[in-house]
C-alpha cells in the first residue's frame, strides 16, 4: 500500500472505508522498504521510572500509563516475573522475556514534574495463587482517582477468571488504595475510559477468548456497562488493542492492530456516540503489530504515537493530524532497541509519554508540543 497514493478523503458516514489515513511526505514509498532512523527527530527530554534489565529477563516491567492528578504526575505498570529467553544479561536488554506470569503486581509512582520519580509503591496487593494482575490505566471520576486492574489466570490474560476491577485513591495509614470493586466481568480494556459527547463513559474490550467490543457506560456507575460488539471477519482481521478518539463533528474513529501481520492499522467509525460501529477497514498507516496510544491536543490537533516501522518495534514515532482522519506528519521520538506500548498525557503545553523497553522499563518523555511543528511540511489536504 502507498501512503501518497491518490486516495479518497475517508468520512464517518459517506467513506468510512477509505484506507487514507497517511499522506506525508516524509515518508514515499513501500513503508517495509524505509529507512524510519531518518525521520525528522522531535525534541524530547527522557526520564527513567523504573528499570528492571538488570534482572536477565527475570523480571517484568510493562503496560505503562500515566495521569495528572492532585498536583502530581502518576505511572503505573505492570511488575512481575519474567521467563528468560537467553542466557546473556547484556543481550536480554533487548529481548523481550515471557511475560503475563502467574504473580504479577501492580506498581505505581508518583512525580511532581514528569521527571523525577518516586520509588515504586504497590497498588493492588497480591493476586490469588495462579493468577496475575495488568495494569489498566488510570480513571479520573467524579473526582476520584481509580486504578483500573485486570484479573487474569495465567499465563495470558486469556481463559477463564478474566475480570476487570478497580482500586480508588483514598489515603488510609500505609496504603494508599483501596480495593473499590469489580468493574466488568469477562473482560480486560485496553485503555481507560474517555468521556463520549453524551456523558457517557466509552473504553475497548476484549473477552476471554480475545473477541473485541466496546464498553460504553459507566456514568450512573463505575459497573455499568453494556457491551458493543464491532463486526468484522477474522479471515481480514484479527484486531487487537483498540484505541479511538472524538471527531471535530463528534463522530468516533477507533483504530485496531492488526495481528493478522498485515502491517497495517485497520479503522472504524461510530456516528451514534458508539452505539453501532462500521466493519474496521485497512489503512495505509503502517504498523509493527504492537500497542498505540492517539490522543487530541488542547489545540485541536491529533497525535498518534506507535511504531509506525512494520518491520520492528523501533523506533517510537509520533504521527500529527488536523482533523483526525489523516495524518500529515511523522516524527522520531526514540529508538535504537525495542520500545513500545505507548500511553501518554497533556499537561501544561507539553506532551508527557510513557512507554517500556523489551518491557522491562518504564520510561517517560517530554514533549513541548511547539517542538511538533518542526514535522510540519505541508497542507494535507
Amino acid at each position: 500500500m502507498n501512503p501518497k497514493s491518490e486516495l479518497s478523503w475517508p468520512d464517518p458516514k459517506e467513506n468510512p472505508a477509505s484506507p487514507l489515513m497517511l499522506h506525508c511526505p516524509q515518508l514515499d514509498g513501500d513503508p517495509f522498504q524505509f529507512d524510519f532512523s531518518t525521520l525528522p527527530k522531535v525534541t524530547v527530554e527522557h526520564s527513567t521510572v523504573s528499570d528492571v534489565r538488570y534482572a536477565w529477563g527475570r523480571k517484568v516491567n510493562q503496560h505503562n500509563y500515566l495521569v495528572y492528578h492532585d498536583n502530581r504526575f502518576w505511572a503505573m505498570w505492570s511488575d512481575g516475573p519474567g521467563l528468560p529467553r537467553d542466557a546473556d544479561a547484556a543481550a536480554h536488554r533487548n529481548i523481550t522475556p515471557g511475560h503475563d506470569q502467574p504473580g504479577q503486581l501492580i506498581s505505581y509512582s508518583t512525580s511532581p514534574d514528569g521527571v523525577r520519580w518516586s520509588e515504586p509503591r504497590d497498588v493492588a496487593g497480591p493476586p490469588d495463587d495462579g493468577f496475575g494482575w495488568i495494569a489498566r490505566g488510570f480513571w479520573l471520576r467524579q473526582g476520584k482517582l481509580l486504578a483500573l486492574a485486570a484479573r487474569y489466570q495465567a499465563p495470558g490474560y486469556t481463559g477463564d477468571g478474566l475480570q476487570l476491577h478497580c482500586f480508588v485513591c483514598e489515603p488510609n495509614g500505609e496504603r494508599l488504595w483501596r480495593y473499590g470493586g469489580l468493574v466488568k466481568d469477562n473482560s480486560i480494556n485496553n485503555f481507560p475510559p474517555k468521556q463520549l459527547p453524551d456523558c457517557r463513559w466509552l473504553m475497548s474490550r476484549r473477552d476471554k477468548e480475545g473477541r473485541v467490543s466496546m464498553l460504553v457506560g459507566g456514568a450512573e456507575a463505575y459497573d455499568q456497562w453494556d457491551v458493543v460488539d464491532i463486526h468484522y471477519d477474522t479471515g481480514s482481521v484479527a484486531a487487537e488493542e483498540p484505541c479511538w478518539w472524538v471527531l471535530p463533528d463528534n463522530h468516533l474513529a477507533a483504530l485496531f492492530r492488526d495481528n493478522n501481520r498485515s502491517g497495517f492499522l485497520f479503522r472504524s467509525f461510530s456516528a451514534d456516540n458508539g452505539r453501532t460501529w462500521t466493519q474496521p477497514a485497512p489503512t495505509n498507516f503502517p504498523d509493527a503489530r504492537s500497542k498505540f496510544f492517539g490522543f487530541r491536543l488542547s489545540d485541536g490537533r491529533y497525535v498518534l504515537i506507535s511504531n509506525s516501522n512494520p518491520n520492528q518495534r523501533d523506533p517510537l514515532t509520533i504521527a500529527v493530524s488536523d482533523d483526525g482522519l489523516v495524518f500529515h506528519s511523522l516524527g522520531y521520538l526514540v529508538g535504537g532497541r525495542i520500545v513500545d506500548y505507548p500511553h501518554a498525557i497533556e499537561h501544561d503545553g507539553s506532551i508527557y509519554v510513557t512507554f517500556c523497553s523489551a518491557k522491562q522499563s518504564v520510561e517517560v518523555l517530554k514533549i513541548e508540543i511547539a517542538a511538533l511543528d518542526v514535522l510540519r511540511v505541508g497542507n494535507a489536504r
